[in-house]
């Protein structure tokens, strides 16, 4: 066998992979796009089959490019979502569509049809409660399986195997059943600490004490850095792999990409936390000693790092809010919409005549899908402010890069309520929102803080590499390279004027903030 791995991150719209050398030098990256079903407000669903074809899509295609030859691979591990899948104890898939039927078993992270349940699971004086920030979010497993089980009682009976997303990528890949810690910890209320106890008490109370057996979990999670097994044959033929080839434990992919942003930055996290911003927007940090706190999600150890506690807060819609965004206004719905990066060059050239002030005073507070923090509240919704009838191309730019202020105001807002906060100096900014240069720039201004990206490799498939190395054997000889490789680092601070500008916006999104409170309240 040779000394590279493959990295696979499935996130919420595609299965990208992406393979390393023991230099940590991404040599090549393959990305296939995954369908997402939408079949009422709230419900979204994807198909875990066409979710593996489209993982094993992107491994060979990665492996083809890079020119190695399938032996070369060593290791191979896997990240994503914290979406559900369903399957019944031989395996077979099971329908999570509210009609009972379809080809649909995944419940994607994103889908918030569980919102009643969670607001029932968030039992006041419950330690698991208390880790999710004392309220737990219908992102999390438990209210969506409790929806599961009243709504689909014929699924219910069923079901046999419900995964975590990357733990249903290492059964496909294996046949182990096996449940890594990361998943476990982070969204079944496992206890931090691996190998983490399972929360039958927790289960119990409200209402899944049968969820062991419905769901296969083990008492215990498994601690991350192992191998869950080779490659099954028939995994190792899907991917063009050779059933030599190790798997490491699965983990969920902001987390993934908190590890390449932190290696990059030679492991040191004092003053630093990771942003990963996709779909939703993930604030993350590391430290030490564990905490807890309203509106933060943690403290979980050995959930990413070895030996560190994992706190993390963000926003539930980000890039999807934007892309929503775009299918709203006149000029996006077009046959073919503008895509962000097109959007983001043109506000370029905006802001180089009219400077940071373009689109003001056009507000937007960016809760349409909830929030996680600074309060977890499915229920809130957003708010836009300042519109006018214009339907130009123009006036879509400036409504897209004032939904861009209204989320760096929040995750400004985020930091603040992190323990820690005062600290931090410097966001390790990752995932398909940092992308493009202007989004680091108005976030360092907005923020106030130091942003770094890395410009020539993707920080979650790095980051679920090193994973892959760790589990392997090979960390200790790849370690010390990995981290001093890094071409890519690009750090853009604060601008000053800019900047000061911001604190106006930022003064607009608390005023919004004060609003939505009281027409909450005035609406009940």
């Amino acid at each position: 066998m040779g000394e590279h791995v493959i990295a696979v991150d499935v996130g919420t719209g595609s299965a990208r992979a992406g393979v390393f050398d023991i230099d940590g030098r991404q040599l090549a990256r393959a990305v296939t796009p995954i369908g997402l079903h939408r079949p009422q407000p709230l419900h979204y669903e994807q198909n875990s089959n066409e979710i593996w074809s489209a993982v094993c899509r992107s491994v060979r295609e990665a492996r083809q490019t890079s020119g190695l030859p399938a032996d070369a691979i060593v290791a191979i591990g896997f990240d994503a979502t914290c979406s559900l899948v369903a399957r019944d104890k031989g395996g077979s898939p099971i329908s999570i569509s509210a009609s009972g039927k379809g080809s649909f078993d995944t419940m994607l992270w994103m889908d918030h049809r569980a919102r009643t349940e969670s607001d029932e699971c968030s039992i006041a004086d419950n330690p698991v409660v208390a880790r999710f920030g004392g309220r737990l979010s219908p992102e999390m497993q438990a209210p969506k399986l409790l929806w599961m089980k009243r709504h689909l009682p014929e699924a219910w009976a069923r079901a046999g195997n419900i995964f975590d997303l990357c733990d249903y990528l290492t059964w496909r890949a294996t046949g182990s059943t096996a449940r890594s810690h990361s998943p476990l910890a982070a969204k079944w209320g496992y206890e931090p600490v691996a190998p983490g106890a399972r929360p039958d008490d927790f289960y119990d109370r409200i209402g899944l004490s049968d969820l062991a057996d419905k769901a296969g979990i083990p008492e215990r999670s498994t601690p991350l850095g192992q191998v869950v097994a080779p490659l099954s044959q028939a995994a190792a033929d899907d991917l063009l792999l050779s059933p030599d080839c190790l798997v490491a434990h699965g983990l969920i992919d902001a987390y993934a990409g908190a590890i390449g942003a932190f290696v990059s930055e030679g492991g040191d996290y004092d003053r630093k936390a990771a942003l990963i911003a996709g779909t939703s927007s993930c604030v993350i940090r590391f430290d030490r000693i564990a905490e807890t706190k309203v509106g933060c999600w943690g403290g979980f150890h050995d959930v990413a790092l070895p030996d560190l506690w994992l706190m993390e807060a963000g926003q539930s819609a980000s890039g999807a809010l934007l892309d929503h965004l775009i299918r709203l206004h006149p000029a996006g719905r077009s046959a073919s919409p503008p895509s962000p990066m097109t959007l983001l060059d043109a506000i370029a050239e905006r802001l180089a005549v009219e400077g940071p002030a373009y689109g003001a005073p056009l507000t937007v507070l960016p809760d349409f899908h909830g929030a996680r923090s600074p309060v977890t509240d499915p229920h809130l919704t957003g708010i836009l402010a300042g519109l006018t009838l214009d339907e130009s191309f123009d006036g879509l730019c400036k409504l897209f890069w004032r939904a861009c202020v209204g989320l760096a105001c929040s995750i400004r807002d985020s930091l603040s309520n992190m323990p820690g906060a005062g600290d931090i100096e410097t966001l390790l900014m990752a995932g398909g929102f940092a992308s493009h240069p202007l989004i680091p720039a108005l976030y360092a201004n907005v923020t106030g803080r130091t942003v770094v990206t890395d410009t020539t490799r993707d920080s979650v498939l790095f980051g679920c590499a090193l994973h892959a190395l760790r589990a392997s054997g090979l960390s200790q000889k790849a370690a010390g390279k990995a981290v001093s490789f890094n071409p890519g680092r690009r750090a853009v601070s604060p601008d000053p004027d800019a900047a000061r500008l911001h604190e106006r916006d930022f003064a607009a999104y608390q005023i919004m903030k004060r609003h939505q409170a009281e027409l909450t309240a005035l609406y009940g």
